[in-house]
Protein backbone atom coordinates (compact mmCIF):
# COMPACT_ATOMS: atom_id res chain seq x y z
CA UNK A 1 0.00 0.00 0.00
CA UNK A 2 1.51 3.29 -1.13
CA UNK A 3 1.22 6.03 1.47
CA UNK A 4 2.23 9.69 1.59
CA UNK A 5 4.12 11.38 4.46
CA UNK A 6 0.78 12.88 5.56
CA UNK A 7 -0.69 9.37 5.81
CA UNK A 8 2.14 8.29 8.10
CA UNK A 9 1.71 11.44 10.21
CA UNK A 10 -1.96 10.53 10.69
CA UNK A 11 -0.97 6.97 11.64
CA UNK A 12 1.45 8.43 14.24
CA UNK A 13 -1.37 10.57 15.65
CA UNK A 14 -3.53 7.45 15.90
CA UNK A 15 -0.62 5.81 17.74
CA UNK A 16 -0.51 8.76 20.14
CA UNK A 17 -4.23 8.33 20.81
CA UNK A 18 -3.63 4.62 21.48
CA UNK A 19 -0.77 5.46 23.85
CA UNK A 20 -2.88 7.99 25.74
CA UNK A 21 -5.66 5.42 26.14
CA UNK A 22 -3.25 2.70 27.26
CA UNK A 23 -1.98 4.86 30.13
CA UNK A 24 -5.46 5.00 31.66
CA UNK A 25 -6.54 1.89 33.67
CA UNK A 26 -9.87 1.00 32.05
CA UNK A 27 -9.39 2.14 28.46
CA UNK A 28 -7.87 -0.06 25.76
CA UNK A 29 -5.54 1.12 23.04
CA UNK A 30 -7.08 -1.66 20.96
CA UNK A 31 -10.39 0.22 21.08
CA UNK A 32 -8.71 3.31 19.62
CA UNK A 33 -7.03 1.19 16.94
CA UNK A 34 -10.37 -0.32 15.98
CA UNK A 35 -12.32 2.92 15.72
CA UNK A 36 -9.50 4.61 13.80
CA UNK A 37 -9.59 1.86 11.17
CA UNK A 38 -6.12 0.36 11.64
CA UNK A 39 -6.87 -2.63 13.89
CA UNK A 40 -6.73 -5.47 11.39
CA UNK A 41 -3.72 -3.98 9.59
CA UNK A 42 -1.95 -3.78 12.96
CA UNK A 43 -2.70 -7.45 13.70
CA UNK A 44 -1.59 -8.49 10.19
CA UNK A 45 1.61 -6.45 10.44
CA UNK A 46 2.53 -7.89 13.84
CA UNK A 47 1.84 -11.37 12.52
CA UNK A 48 4.32 -10.76 9.67
CA UNK A 49 7.15 -10.44 12.18
CA UNK A 50 8.38 -14.06 12.25
CA UNK A 51 11.33 -16.23 11.26
CA UNK A 52 10.47 -15.91 7.56
CA UNK A 53 11.78 -12.34 7.79
CA UNK A 54 15.27 -13.73 8.37
CA UNK A 55 14.99 -15.76 5.17
CA UNK A 56 13.78 -12.70 3.26
CA UNK A 57 16.64 -10.65 4.71
CA UNK A 58 19.17 -13.25 3.56
CA UNK A 59 17.77 -13.72 0.04
CA UNK A 60 16.13 -10.39 -0.85
CA UNK A 61 17.82 -7.73 1.30
CA UNK A 62 16.79 -5.12 3.86
CA UNK A 63 14.30 -3.20 1.70
CA UNK A 64 12.10 -6.22 0.89
CA UNK A 65 12.33 -7.40 4.51
CA UNK A 66 11.16 -3.99 5.71
CA UNK A 67 8.27 -4.02 3.22
CA UNK A 68 7.26 -7.55 4.21
CA UNK A 69 7.05 -6.45 7.85
CA UNK A 70 5.05 -3.32 6.85
CA UNK A 71 7.84 -1.47 8.63
CA UNK A 72 6.77 2.08 7.74
CA UNK A 73 3.32 1.51 9.22
CA UNK A 74 4.64 -0.09 12.42
CA UNK A 75 7.34 2.54 12.87
CA UNK A 76 4.90 5.41 12.48
CA UNK A 77 2.30 3.83 14.77
CA UNK A 78 4.62 2.60 17.53
CA UNK A 79 6.54 5.89 17.52
CA UNK A 80 3.26 7.66 18.23
CA UNK A 81 2.42 5.20 21.02
CA UNK A 82 5.88 5.60 22.59
CA UNK A 83 5.90 9.42 22.41
CA UNK A 84 2.40 9.55 23.88
CA UNK A 85 3.15 7.24 26.81
CA UNK A 86 6.36 9.08 27.69
CA UNK A 87 4.90 12.58 27.34
CA UNK A 88 1.39 12.04 28.70
CA UNK A 89 2.00 9.66 31.62
CA UNK A 90 2.53 12.50 34.12
CA UNK A 91 -0.51 14.42 32.85
CA UNK A 92 -2.76 11.38 32.99
CA UNK A 93 -1.49 10.52 36.47
CA UNK A 94 -2.32 14.09 37.59
CA UNK A 95 -5.82 13.92 36.05
CA UNK A 96 -6.49 10.55 37.71
CA UNK A 97 -5.53 12.04 41.06
CA UNK A 98 -7.23 15.45 40.75
CA UNK A 99 -10.06 15.15 38.19
CA UNK A 100 -10.89 11.44 37.91
CA UNK A 101 -14.60 11.96 37.18
CA UNK A 102 -13.90 14.22 34.19
CA UNK A 103 -11.26 11.89 32.77
CA UNK A 104 -13.43 8.79 33.16
CA UNK A 105 -16.45 10.61 31.70
CA UNK A 106 -14.55 11.47 28.51
CA UNK A 107 -13.32 7.91 28.03
CA UNK A 108 -16.74 6.48 28.91
CA UNK A 109 -18.21 8.47 26.01
CA UNK A 110 -15.44 7.21 23.70
CA UNK A 111 -15.98 3.56 24.59
CA UNK A 112 -19.79 3.81 24.60
CA UNK A 113 -19.85 5.10 21.02
CA UNK A 114 -17.13 2.62 20.05
CA UNK A 115 -19.35 -0.31 21.06
CA UNK A 116 -21.91 0.77 18.46
CA UNK A 117 -19.16 1.33 15.90
CA UNK A 118 -17.58 -2.09 16.38
CA UNK A 119 -20.97 -3.82 16.51
CA UNK A 120 -21.90 -2.22 13.18
CA UNK A 121 -18.94 -3.95 11.53
CA UNK A 122 -20.93 -7.19 11.81
CA UNK A 123 -23.30 -7.63 8.88
CA UNK A 124 -26.94 -7.28 9.94
CA UNK A 125 -27.79 -10.60 8.29
CA UNK A 126 -25.03 -12.37 10.26
CA UNK A 127 -26.51 -11.85 13.73
CA UNK A 128 -27.66 -15.16 15.22
CA UNK A 129 -27.75 -16.93 18.59
CA UNK A 130 -24.07 -17.87 18.37
CA UNK A 131 -22.99 -14.22 17.97
CA UNK A 132 -25.21 -13.06 20.82
CA UNK A 133 -23.76 -15.77 23.07
CA UNK A 134 -20.21 -14.71 22.09
CA UNK A 135 -21.04 -11.07 22.84
CA UNK A 136 -22.58 -12.03 26.19
CA UNK A 137 -19.55 -14.16 27.07
CA UNK A 138 -17.17 -11.32 26.19
CA UNK A 139 -19.20 -8.88 28.31
CA UNK A 140 -19.26 -11.27 31.28
CA UNK A 141 -15.49 -11.90 31.14
CA UNK A 142 -14.66 -8.19 30.86
CA UNK A 143 -17.09 -7.29 33.66
CA UNK A 144 -15.57 -9.96 35.91
CA UNK A 145 -12.08 -8.58 35.25
CA UNK A 146 -13.24 -5.08 36.26
CA UNK A 147 -14.42 -6.39 39.63
CA UNK A 148 -11.12 -8.03 40.57
CA UNK A 149 -9.15 -6.43 43.39
CA UNK A 150 -5.57 -5.24 42.80
CA UNK A 151 -2.84 -7.43 44.26
CA UNK A 152 0.21 -6.24 46.14
CA UNK A 153 2.93 -4.93 43.85
CA UNK A 154 6.11 -6.80 42.98
CA UNK A 155 9.22 -5.59 41.21
CA UNK A 156 11.12 -8.80 40.42
CA UNK A 157 12.40 -8.97 36.85
CA UNK A 158 10.45 -12.15 36.02
CA UNK A 159 7.24 -10.66 37.42
CA UNK A 160 7.70 -7.47 35.37
CA UNK A 161 8.34 -9.54 32.21
CA UNK A 162 5.13 -11.56 32.57
CA UNK A 163 3.16 -8.48 33.63
CA UNK A 164 4.27 -6.75 30.42
CA UNK A 165 3.35 -9.79 28.29
CA UNK A 166 -0.11 -10.13 29.84
CA UNK A 167 -0.87 -6.41 29.76
CA UNK A 168 0.09 -5.97 26.10
CA UNK A 169 -2.26 -8.84 25.12
CA UNK A 170 -5.07 -6.92 26.83
CA UNK A 171 -4.00 -3.62 25.27
CA UNK A 172 -4.61 -4.87 21.73
CA UNK A 173 -8.03 -6.28 22.64
CA UNK A 174 -10.77 -3.64 22.33
CA UNK A 175 -12.50 -3.31 25.70
CA UNK A 176 -9.82 -5.00 27.82
CA UNK A 177 -7.49 -2.45 29.38
CA UNK A 178 -3.81 -3.36 29.59
CA UNK A 179 -3.28 -0.66 32.19
CA UNK A 180 -6.05 -2.15 34.33
CA UNK A 181 -4.43 -5.60 34.04
CA UNK A 182 -1.29 -3.96 35.45
CA UNK A 183 -3.41 -2.52 38.28
CA UNK A 184 -4.84 -5.97 39.07
CA UNK A 185 -1.34 -7.49 39.06
CA UNK A 186 -0.05 -4.71 41.30
CA UNK A 187 2.38 -3.54 38.61
CA UNK A 188 0.70 -0.30 37.48
CA UNK A 189 2.33 2.01 40.04
CA UNK A 190 5.86 0.58 39.56
CA UNK A 191 5.52 0.84 35.77
CA UNK A 192 4.15 4.41 35.82
CA UNK A 193 6.86 5.41 38.31
CA UNK A 194 9.52 3.80 36.09
CA UNK A 195 8.30 5.74 33.04
CA UNK A 196 8.23 9.03 34.95
CA UNK A 197 11.67 8.47 36.53
CA UNK A 198 13.20 6.91 33.36
CA UNK A 199 14.03 3.66 35.25
CA UNK A 200 15.53 1.84 32.24
CA UNK A 201 15.85 -1.53 33.98
CA UNK A 202 12.13 -1.77 34.81
CA UNK A 203 11.18 -0.39 31.40
CA UNK A 204 13.41 -3.00 29.70
CA UNK A 205 11.81 -6.02 31.41
CA UNK A 206 8.27 -4.71 30.95
CA UNK A 207 9.10 -3.89 27.31
CA UNK A 208 10.66 -7.31 26.65
CA UNK A 209 7.56 -9.03 28.01
CA UNK A 210 5.36 -6.75 25.92
CA UNK A 211 7.23 -7.61 22.71
CA UNK A 212 6.98 -11.37 23.34
CA UNK A 213 3.31 -11.13 24.29
CA UNK A 214 2.44 -8.90 21.35
CA UNK A 215 4.07 -11.09 18.69
CA UNK A 216 2.58 -14.27 20.17
CA UNK A 217 -0.95 -13.01 20.73
CA UNK A 218 -1.21 -11.31 17.33
CA UNK A 219 -0.97 -14.73 15.68
CA UNK A 220 -4.00 -15.96 17.60
CA UNK A 221 -5.97 -12.82 16.73
CA UNK A 222 -5.09 -13.09 13.04
CA UNK A 223 -6.26 -16.71 13.00
CA UNK A 224 -9.51 -15.76 14.73
CA UNK A 225 -10.21 -12.96 12.23
CA UNK A 226 -9.49 -15.26 9.29
CA UNK A 227 -11.55 -18.22 10.53
CA UNK A 228 -14.24 -16.61 12.68
CA UNK A 229 -14.41 -12.95 11.64
CA UNK A 230 -18.00 -12.16 12.70
CA UNK A 231 -17.74 -14.24 15.88
CA UNK A 232 -14.52 -12.44 16.85
CA UNK A 233 -16.15 -9.03 16.29
CA UNK A 234 -19.10 -10.08 18.48
CA UNK A 235 -16.71 -11.20 21.23
CA UNK A 236 -14.78 -7.92 21.05
CA UNK A 237 -18.06 -5.96 21.20
CA UNK A 238 -18.89 -7.86 24.37
CA UNK A 239 -15.49 -7.08 25.87
CA UNK A 240 -16.18 -3.39 25.37
CA UNK A 241 -19.66 -3.61 26.91
CA UNK A 242 -18.28 -5.36 29.99
CA UNK A 243 -15.48 -2.80 30.38
CA UNK A 244 -17.97 0.05 30.86
CA UNK A 245 -18.26 -0.87 34.55
CA UNK A 246 -14.61 -0.01 35.12
CA UNK A 247 -14.73 3.38 33.41
CA UNK A 248 -18.07 4.55 34.82
CA UNK A 249 -17.09 7.98 36.23
CA UNK A 250 -19.05 7.92 39.48
CA UNK A 251 -17.84 5.41 42.05
CA UNK A 252 -17.67 5.04 45.80
CA UNK A 253 -14.77 3.28 47.53
CA UNK A 254 -15.74 0.23 49.58
CA UNK A 255 -12.26 -0.62 50.87
CA UNK A 256 -8.84 1.02 50.77
CA UNK A 257 -5.21 -0.05 50.58
CA UNK A 258 -1.91 1.68 51.32
CA UNK A 259 0.20 2.29 48.21
CA UNK A 260 4.01 2.34 47.97
CA UNK A 261 4.04 6.02 49.06
CA UNK A 262 2.07 5.30 52.23
CA UNK A 263 -1.13 6.93 50.89
CA UNK A 264 -4.61 5.44 51.23
CA UNK A 265 -6.08 4.64 47.80
CA UNK A 266 -9.32 2.83 46.85
CA UNK A 267 -9.03 -0.96 46.64
CA UNK A 268 -12.59 -2.02 45.84
CA UNK A 269 -15.10 0.41 44.29
CA UNK A 270 -18.80 0.31 43.38
CA UNK A 271 -20.46 2.22 40.54
CA UNK A 272 -23.22 4.57 41.70
CA UNK A 273 -25.60 7.10 40.16
CA UNK A 274 -24.11 10.58 39.59
CA UNK A 275 -27.05 11.96 41.57
CA UNK A 276 -25.88 9.95 44.59
CA UNK A 277 -22.42 11.48 44.31
CA UNK A 278 -22.99 14.12 47.00
CA UNK A 279 -24.17 16.74 44.51
CA UNK A 280 -21.17 16.43 42.20
CA UNK A 281 -20.28 20.03 41.12
CA UNK A 282 -18.59 18.60 38.02
CA UNK A 283 -21.74 16.78 36.83
CA UNK A 284 -22.48 18.98 33.81
CA UNK A 285 -18.79 19.17 32.86
CA UNK A 286 -18.59 15.38 33.03
CA UNK A 287 -21.71 14.95 30.89
CA UNK A 288 -20.28 17.47 28.39
CA UNK A 289 -17.02 15.52 28.15
CA UNK A 290 -18.97 12.26 27.78
CA UNK A 291 -20.89 13.78 24.86
CA UNK A 292 -17.60 15.04 23.40
CA UNK A 293 -16.22 11.49 23.53
CA UNK A 294 -19.28 10.20 21.65
CA UNK A 295 -19.01 12.98 19.05
CA UNK A 296 -15.33 12.22 18.41
CA UNK A 297 -16.19 8.62 17.53
CA UNK A 298 -19.09 9.71 15.30
CA UNK A 299 -16.81 12.13 13.46
CA UNK A 300 -14.11 9.46 13.04
CA UNK A 301 -16.75 7.06 11.70
CA UNK A 302 -17.96 9.62 9.14
CA UNK A 303 -14.39 10.34 8.01
CA UNK A 304 -13.69 6.61 7.73
CA UNK A 305 -16.91 6.03 5.74
CA UNK A 306 -16.11 8.89 3.32
CA UNK A 307 -12.56 7.60 2.85
CA UNK A 308 -13.81 4.10 2.05
CA UNK A 309 -16.31 5.49 -0.48
CA UNK A 310 -13.60 7.55 -2.19
CA UNK A 311 -11.24 4.57 -2.34
CA UNK A 312 -13.93 2.48 -4.02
Amino acid sequence: MKRSPLDYLIISLKGMAMGAADVVPGVSGGTIAFISGIYEELIDSLNNINFSLLKTLKTEGIKNTWNQANGNFLLALLSGVFVSIISLSKGVKWLLEHHPVLLWAFFFGLVLASIIYVGKQIKTTSWNLKLFVAMGLGAAVAFLITTLNPSESSDTNLFLFFAGALAICAMILPGISGAFILVILGAYSPVLEAINSRDLKTIFFIGAGAVVGLLSFSKLLKWLFEKYHELTLALLTGFMIGSLNKIWPWKVALTYRTNSKGMQVPLNEKSISPFDFNGDPQLFQAIGLMVLGVLIILILEKISTKKNVLEK
